[in-house]
């Protein structure tokens, strides 16, 4: 297939709908970036379990990625394979690590990300509303089998390595499969805190709490292997038992948690790939 320029890809009628979808994705992953307290992870409030990186490299990187959004996005009104899409995602990382001098702050979520604006374009061009459940179907059904032989052939990534051994899928896994942890976990949360709080931020915390309860965060295995990932996921579940955001004192709670990962250089970064998603493919499907 032969495509041109992913800067010339949209025609003036969809341009508006590209733009959203790129600012809706930077929105989501500011989102991420300022809930707090995430345990282990960076905040404009602290770096968490990483010396390497703060909010400021959070937010080089943002700027960096802002147009990538939009031009995955405008990819996918023309059914791409794969290929295109790992190619452009490719090139964002590039941009990533030169903002901000070789530390990967984002590459889960251009990858999962980008993939879901792929989808949002593709359905764009079928006129099929933006639903969620509608979106992971697109990527399981167009992508999915690409996604998993990439997978084999990086061998190398943190995510394949844990992948191989310890017997879990990671973001590609994930993605192949069509986001079942984001839809039938992540989603539901944050719209039922959400409801019940009226707090975007607390609703935030409380899909984060409800991902890191479960999902099998490749992140956390890296750092500090199955008992690490076993504690954290117990640590997440002991928090959503006690009331989660919906108790007075969640805060105090949550930030408690987040001083134990820190000192245990514990680093959920999977997880927040997975909320900024989540958060992500809320917006999306209101444009």
């Amino acid at each position: 297939m032969s495509l041109p320029s992913p800067l010339t890809l949209s025609a003036p009628a969809e341009a508006p709908f590209t733009k959203g979808v790129g600012r809706a994705a930077v929105r989501a992953l500011y989102r991420e970036l300022i809930a707090y307290p995430k345990p282990g992870l960076v905040s404009p409030v602290d770096t968490g379990s990483h010396t390497d990186m703060d909010a400021t490299t959070f937010m080089r990187s943002l700027f960096t990625l802002r147009h990538y959004f939009c031009a995955i996005a405008a990819v996918g009104l023309f059914q791409p394979p794969f290929a295109v899409l790992q190619g452009l995602g490719r090139g964002a990382e590039s941009r990533m690590l030169e903002a901000t001098r070789g530390v990967n702050t984002h590459r889960g979520a251009i990858f999962s990300l980008g993939l879901i604006a792929a989808a949002a374009g593709l359905m764009r061009r079928e006129q099929s509303s933006l639903h969620p459940a509608t979106l992971g179907e697109v990527v399981r059904s167009h992508w999915g089998r690409a996604i998993l032989d990439s997978s084999r052939m990086s061998p190398c990534s943190h995510g394949s390595l844990m992948a191989r051994h310890h017997g879990v899928g990671g973001a590609r896994a994930e993605a192949a499969a069509g986001f079942p942890h984001l839809l039938q976990v992540a989603l539901p949360a944050l719209r039922g805190a959400l409801a019940r709080t009226g707090d975007r931020e607390a609703a935030a915390i409380q899909c984060f709490f409800t991902l890191l309860a479960v999902v099998p965060d490749t992140n956390l295995l890296y750092r500090a292997g199955p008992e690490g990932l076993v504690f954290a996921r117990r640590a997440a579940q002991r928090f959503l038992d006690k009331g989660g955001v919906e108790q007075p004192d969640w805060q105090e709670r949550a930030l408690a948690v987040h001083r134990v990962f820190v000192r245990r250089n514990l680093s959920p970064g999977g997880s927040a790939d997975l909320l900024a998603a989540t958060l992500f493919v809320e917006e999306i499907c209101h444009l």
